[in-house]
This record gives structure tokens, C-alpha cells and sequence, in this order.
């Protein structure tokens, strides 16, 4: 049984030869991270397991990806790329790797939090063109953070930030505890929360699920941190309430276009600091990453 990492990046390229074991199964590195989905079935080449950065994989490509049984794909988010369901029916199975930066998005969250409560991205374009702006910010020490989905990352940010001096609140699909965070229901959450952040997966319970009346529900003047999935939320209503003030500010790590094209109406709005998707990126989480997917293989492999 042969493997194929179809669209590595170099850093990851190099990570997958160093962690592979005498005895593991052949996995071929194709380094190119931009491929075209309808390059898998000449990349893959018979392959029964495809290892998947971020190239998306149409259901009509995979039926003729010939030999192709899984799909390793590196995170948690494979539904944005491809519909595991219908891949299950050309008997292809989605394995993800859940935990692995945690703490890497969790420190991205709360970077993007401070960032957007002192406007420094703003301050920053501002003072390159000449202009001295000094805006007041918002204090966090004191206020209240409320978590939407509470999975590994929510735990790190709630880690974060009550040793910040927030009170954190959180909301969960399914009940649960945690030092130091109370829980309660989504429509309190949203009226108490001085800053609101998202750790939702995406799937069709949760697709579209922050909808513009939930978002006008928000305390006025709250924050808004997105490092899950942009399509959890209702792209036109938070453009809406950035403009209206309504958001004092949003930090967001994620889009429904990525890459996000130049003249998107989120580059136009000063109150909003943008990161490239990029909250998973450390040389930490790349070594979990891959350490992960390797076990997957074998596994699979053992059967």
C-alpha cells in the first residue's frame, strides 16, 4: 500500500522525511503545496492514500483517483475542502487530525483579541503613511470573554485568559465543565460578552449558525474573534455591523475566499485586523501535525 502527500509545502516536505520510521509504508512527497484538484489522479498515480494539506477534492476528481481508499487530511476541517460523506460512498475514507495546535490557534485567538481591543493593526497603517493616530482601546483585565464551542482550543484560550484577569463563559453543543469557565446558553453568552471568539467546526448543524439577528444580539461595541471557519458566520451581517459600529472591532483568521482576494470588502474596513489563515502555523503544531499523520498511515496499513 503506497501513500502520497500530494501538495507539500517545504517545511512540511522535510518535517515527513525526518519523522518517518525504518519499516513505515512508502509515502512519496510531492512538493508542490499548489496543485489543481484535477491534478490528483496524475499526483496520487494508483496511490491508496492521499496525504491532504489544503488542496480540495471534488467528489467527481476522487471517482477518478483509481486505487485511492483514504485521504489523510491534515487538520480538522476537511469539509471545506471536500464532503466526506459522499467520498465514503466511493469507498474512500476522511481521517483527520484533531489537538495538534491547540495551543498555536489558542495563542492566535487571543493575539487577535488584544490586537483588535488596541487597534494596532489600525495604529500601525496609519503612523507607515505619516499619520500619528492614537485611538483609546478597550481594557480586557476585567471583562468578559464568551467562547462559542468549547473543544481543545477553546480550553487553551480559556487557559489564556483567565490568567489575563477575564471572566470567560462558554457554550457548548453538548454539556460541559471547566476550571474557571461557566457555562451557560448561547443567548445570555451573547448578551454578556465583551468579546465573543469561535471554535466551532464547520458542518451542517453549524454552517451559517452565527445569523444577523445573533450577531445584533451581541452586546453593542463587542468584539469579535473568528479562528474556526468563516462560514459559521453570516459574512454580509458582521460586514453590516462593523460598519454600524455595532462591532467595535473583529479579529479574523478565516474566509469564505481564501486567499482573500485584494478587493474584498473586509480589506476596506478599518476595524477589522486580518491574519492569512495562518493560526495553526507553528514549527510545534507542524511537528504534531505530521507525527499525527504518520501514525495514520500506519494504521491503515496494519488494517
Amino acid at each position: 500500500m503506497r501513500g502520497v502527500f500530494v501538495d507539500a509545502n517545504e517545511a512540511l516536505a522535510v518535517i515527513m522525511e525526518r519523522l518517518g520510521k525504518p519499516g513505515d509504508p512508502e509515502v512519496r512527497i510531492h512538493r508542490d503545496p499548489d496543485i489543481k484538484p484535477e491534478q490528483y489522479p496524475e499526483v496520487l498515480d494508483g496511490a491508496e492514500i492521499a496525504i491532504v494539506d489544503h488542496t480540495a477534492l471534488p467528489t467527481e476528481v476522487a471517482k477518478t483517483c483509481t486505487g485511492l481508499k483514504h485521504v489523510v487530511f491534515l487538520g480538522t476541517g476537511a469539509r471545506s475542502y471536500m464532503n466526506p460523506e459522499e467520498l465514503a460512498e466511493l469507498g474512500i475514507s476522511v481521517h483527520l487530525i484533531k489537538g495538534y495546535g491547540d495551543t498555536a490557534v489558542a495563542e492566535s485567538a487571543i493575539a487577535l483579541m488584544w490586537a483588535s481591543a488596541r487597534v494596532i493593526a489600525m495604529m500601525d497603517r496609519e503612523m507607515r503613511v505619516g499619520n500619528w493616530l492614537r485611538e483609546d482601546g478597550m481594557q480586557l483585565t476585567g471583562k468578559t470573554l464568551g467562547l462559542i464551542g468549547f473543544g481543545g482550543i477553546a480550553a487553551e484560550v480559556a487557559r489564556i485568559a483567565v490568567g489575563s484577569g477575564m471572566k470567560v463563559i462558554a457554550w457548548n453543543r453538548s454539556p460541559k465543565s471547566h476550571p474557571g469557565v461557566e457555562f451557560t446558553d448561547l443567548d445570555t453568552l451573547l448578551a454578556r460578552s465583551d468579546v465573543v471568539s469561535l471554535h466551532l467546526l464547520l458542518n451542517d448543524e453549524t454552517r451559517g449558525m452565527i445569523t444577523r439577528e445573533k450577531i445584533f444580539a451581541m452586546k453593542p461595541g463587542v468584539i469579535l474573534i473568528n479562528t474556526a471557519r468563516a462560514a459559521v458566520v453570516d459574512e454580509t451581517a458582521m460586514i453590516d455591523a462593523l460598519k454600524s459600529g455595532h462591532i467595535r472591532h473583529a479579529g479574523l483568521d478565516v474566509f469564505n475566499i481564501e486567499p482573500l482576494p485584494g478587493d474584498h470588502p473586509l480589506t476596506k474596513i478599518p476595524n477589522v485586523t486580518l491574519s492569512a489563515h495562518s493560526a495553526f502555523r507553528t514549527p510545534e503544531a507542524s511537528e504534531n501535525l505530521i507525527e499525527a499523520a504518520w501514525v495514520h498511515c500506519r494504521r491503515i496499513v496494519k488494517g
